[in-house]
């Protein structure tokens, strides 16, 4: 085994690539495993899989059929986690176990040979759900062998499967116990390069109108998800808010085998507690006050297709519990309902932008739920970790957005433009970079006269306001936002100028109003505090800032009215900043 071990170490280190490291990682799992058929008659190794999955979700997974030249990803439709409970079980006590398929037996290699497990919750939910079984003995697996990868610091990273075809050991040891230490040698050996080499560079990633910018850090996941598309387990998507988890959902059901089938989503976030149950099993007229008339709710809805539950974290406990029965006995019963179950002929996509490791920790989420829903897991990166794709969806949200109003028209993002974009930072994500170039589109149509044309442009200064009036309370923004008010002054004088309405340069004085006013109101009551963030706090002391306060307030009061559209209200708060300049100027003369 210590030759072997060296002359794979010799290998890996040749490799530039997973997929190069997964084919001499995994034909060399198949070798040894194949020392266990021996003692069987007619056993035989079938395949070897390396899943990469560290806590936050699949990154990299592999597959090797008996006599492949490689290994594989996207030409293998069937790739999934032998089991929820096994992967729960490789978590939690860090040491391999075995599968009988048929008998959905779990067991751990012991010195004597195979030991069922000890853990009356393991043994009580079985080694696999049903779907996996069929899956398995589909594929002609009776026996599986998973091994756990251990990251760096001690954490489970992911695993290595083998499955093994003899009908003459259901029911019996296989014999794993006769090469699991050396299985156990090789995984330790190989873990690093599953963790550390990178993914080969895709030749051409297809998009679409759902995807239709794949950067670099988004190639391997989307890979995996053209797999995960097809299998019926659940799919969880995390990811921040606003990195398009509801769009990779859509994409994964209209892409897969259920397309023709309806997408309904359960958003939990706008769904209170209390009516979370029907909401997703339905209800019968008259279950409950106000139940009127019969709800399909949205597993009726999803029925024949897919159903994207999101933010799961945020579902009830009554309703984790129903939920649960759904994706282990694939039937439910509508609120008030006292027929027998029905079906649940529905695929589940999870999402969520919350740790779920911490929400069972904390007890708001079941543990076997969790272990339920994180079978294929994936993260979706934030947009600060896509940079690349910042331009591409920059000029698929603008010209989405000319569509709306002027159909078969063209948005271009100028280049100085899309430079700015790739300069900031977007903590909101895709959804953020969307309002931005909304902004800015709007920026560009206001400059044009309010015409749609057929052709429009946004440039880096529309680009520049735009991004202006993001973080306002930030000083860095400071000079922009100042631009864009001056900008915006501009445009608006510009329309008026058209109109014969022009506006006096002179009304421009009023911005010092505003600021004043901006002041009084972080400090009511204090115009020490006000005047004194200028250098004007003498004034206070002496008395002498009242006539200022009326005069710049007015300024800025008369500068709002010339700039208000016809019904516009003007800010109230000057109003107000008036009187008390009128009571508080009366108060000092008497």
């Amino acid at each position: 085994m210590q030759e072997r071990l060296i002359t794979l170490l010799a290998e890996l280190r040749e490799r530039s690539d997973f997929e190069g490291a997964a084919t001499a990682i995994l034909r060399a799992t198949m070798d040894v495993a194949a020392g266990t058929c021996g003692a069987h008659e007619n056993a035989r190794i079938l395949r070897a899989m390396v899943h990469h999955r560290p806590a936050d979700g699949y990154r990299r997974l592999a597959v090797m059929d008996l006599g492949a030249e490689s290994a594989t990803l996207t030409g293998f439709k069937e790739a999934f986690l032998p089991s929820a409970t096994a992967w729960r079980w490789i978590v939690e006590n860090r040491q391999p176990v075995s599968i009988d398929v048929n008998l959905a037996l779990l067991q751990t290699e012991g010195p004597g040979g195979p030991e069922p497990t000890t853990d009356p919750g393991l043994l009580a939910t079985g080694s696999t759900s049903h779907d996996s079984r069929l899956r398995l003995l589909r594929r002609g697996a009776t026996h599986v062998y998973v091994i756990p990868l251990f990251g760096l610091r001690g954490s489970v990273d992911g695993l290595v499967s083998i499955e093994a075809h003899c009908a003459a050991a259901v029911g019996a040891p296989f014999g794993w116990s006769t090469c699991a230490k050396d299985l156990e040698m090789l995984a330790g050996l190989v873990a690093p390069f599953v963790s550390e080499l990178p993914l080969r560079p895709a030749k051409e990633t297809a998009t679409d109108e759902l995807l239709p910018v794949i950067g670099e850090a988004m190639q391997g996941l989307v890979r995996i998800l053209r797999v995960f598309r097809e299998q019926r387990e659940t799919i969880l998507i995390g990811g921040p808010t606003g990195s398009g988890k509801s769009r990779l959902a859509r994409w994964c059901h209209t892409t897969s085998s259920r397309s023709s089938g309806p997408f309904e989503v359960l958003d939990l976030t706008s769904v209170p507690e209390e009516l979370q149950m029907g909401e997703l099993f339905g209800w019968r007229k008259g279950a409950f006050t106000g139940a009127l008339r019969d709800n399909p709710g949205a597993l009726g809805r999803a029925e024949g297709g897919t159903l994207f539950i999101d933010e799961i974290d945020k579902l009830s406990l009554r309703a984790q519990a129903g939920l649960l029965h759904v994706l282990e006995e694939r039937a439910y019963r509508p609120l008030g309902d006292t027929a027998a179950e029905r079906p649940a002929n529905v695929r589940f996509i999870a999402g969520t932008n919350a740790n779920l490791v911490e929400a069972v920790r904390e007890r708001r989420l079941r543990e076997d739920l969790y272990y339920r829903i994180n079978v294929l897991p994936v993260q979706l990166p934030a947009l600060d970790a896509r940079r690349d794709e910042i331009a591409g969806w920059a000029s698929f949200m603008a010209n989405r957005r000319h569509e709306e109003t002027a159909p078969g028209g063209r948005a271009t993002v100028s280049p100085e433009a899309l430079a700015l974009l790739g300069e900031a930072r977007w903590p909101g994500n895709l959804r953020q970079l969307d309002n931005i170039v909304r902004r800015a589109y709007a920026l560009a149509v206001t400059e044009l006269g309010g015409e749609t044309t057929r052709e429009i442009t946004i440039d880096a200064q529309h680009l520049g306001h735009a991004l202006a009036y993001e973080s306002p309370g930030d000083r860095a923004r400071a000079l922009p936002l100042l631009l864009a008010a001056a900008n915006a002054l501009h445009l608006a004088a510009k329309r008026r100028q058209r109109e014969g309405t022009p506006i006096d340069l002179d009304l421009a004085e009023g911005f010092k109003g505003l600021v004043l006013a901006a002041a009084l109101d972080e400090t009511p009551g204090n115009a020490l505090a006000a005047f004194g963030v200028y250098g004007k706090g003498a004034l206070v002391r002496s008395r002498n800032h009242h006539k200022v306060l009326r005069r710049e307030i007015e300024r800025a009061d008369a500068l709002c009215r010339a700039l208000a559209e016809p019904g516009e209200t003007v800010d109230v708060r000057l109003t107000r900043l008036l009187d008390e300049a009128d009571a508080s100027d009366s108060e000092r003369r008497t």
